[in-house]
């Protein structure tokens, strides 16, 4: 197999990683004794982790064989599904974690001790959105349980968030957050070092020569009046010949992917609240307001403003 790492230094894949900013939605240390099992709830739009510290873990998504999570490694699982962690396979009936009794140190941060009185194991969990649109097309990619080892920048991560939670100095939050984007980006990079799977679809797309050069140009400048022609032209390909390689790599039409991208930005700039649907339309390219919110409702299934007011 060739181990060549799916990327180029500086290339379109490690520009991506750049984007990925996570927003911390809650954390919490688990103290737990066997026999244990804890259902995550399914969270729109974030990636779970979990770092196993001491102990052990088995973490359970639904169509999926149970994986075990050694000590010093790290579980994402980045599609905001529902799933669950495990003392071991059957070893007890899973329950709501959220409706457990903790100790909540903060609003987005508690400490958990449950279980049966058996073996320790501890672990680091948290749940932290993102807002980026091209994070979230790097996620998208991501299977569905990503599994990093316990090298030592993993845990020298985990420690520091550990210390800024438990601590609860000011800012301390925040700067957990921080290190949330270094695990995330930890988990990915080591997903796309060792799993043949990273160099398909999007992935594959982003670092191609000629696909990977319209991806980039049409997240540059989504509200330019791209045509199929305009799109081939910046690959240096025939119509139909880019096309048919772009279908091939992305999984959609050019187009279809074009109005996704636009969609994307908008729903994030909707959501934070900054903008208005008319100055959106402008921006992306729409002739009238009309015409984008009929694009943006037939793609992102609500209509704009009532993705602006749940913002509100």
């Amino acid at each position: 197999m060739d181990a060549t790492p799916p990327w180029r230094p500086g290339g379109r894949l490690t520009r991506a990683l750049h984007t990925v900013r996570m927003r911390g939605t809650f954390y919490c240390r688990a103290q737990l004794t066997a026999p244990w099992a804890l259902r995550m709830p399914a969270v729109a739009d974030a990636v779970s982790f979990h770092v196993l510290t001491a102990g052990t873990c088995w973490v359970s998504v639904p169509g999926l064989a149970p994986v075990e999570l050694r000590a010093g490694e790290l579980a994402l699982v980045p599609h905001g599904r529902g799933h669950d962690l495990l003392s071991a396979p059957g070893s007890a009936p899973p329950r709501r974690v959220e409706r457990l009794p903790q100790d909540y140190l903060t609003e987005h941060y508690s400490v958990l001790r449950h279980g049966g009185g058996g073996p320790a194991t501890q672990l680091v969990c948290g749940v932290v959105g993102f807002d980026e649109p091209l994070a979230h097309e790097l996620v998208r990619a991501l299977p569905p349980v990503v599994l990093a080892d316990g090298a030592s920048t993993v845990r020298d991560t985990v420690r520091l968030m550990a210390e800024e939670l438990s601590h609860l100095r000011p800012g301390g939050e925040v700067v957990a957050t921080r290190l949330a984007d270094i695990l995330v980006v930890q988990g990915i990079r080591g997903w796309l070092e060792r799993d043949p799977a990273a160099r398909e679809g999007w992935l594959r797309a982003l670092d191609d020569e000629r696909v990977g050069r319209v991806l980039e140009a049409v997240h540059a400048e989504p509200g330019l009046p791209w045509t199929l022609d305009r799109l081939a032209g910046t690959a240096a390909m025939s119509r139909s010949s880019f096309a048919s390689r772009f279908a091939a790599l992305v999984g959609e039409t050019p187009m279809a992917y074009v109005t996704r991208w636009r969609m994307l930005l908008a729903q994030t700039r909707l959501a934070q609240g900054d903008t208005t649907v008319a100055a959106l339309a402008t921006e992306l390219g729409y002739r009238s307001e009309a015409a984008f919110s009929r694009a943006f409702t037939r793609t992102v299934g609500r209509t704009p403003g009532a993705v602006r007011r749940g913002s509100a």
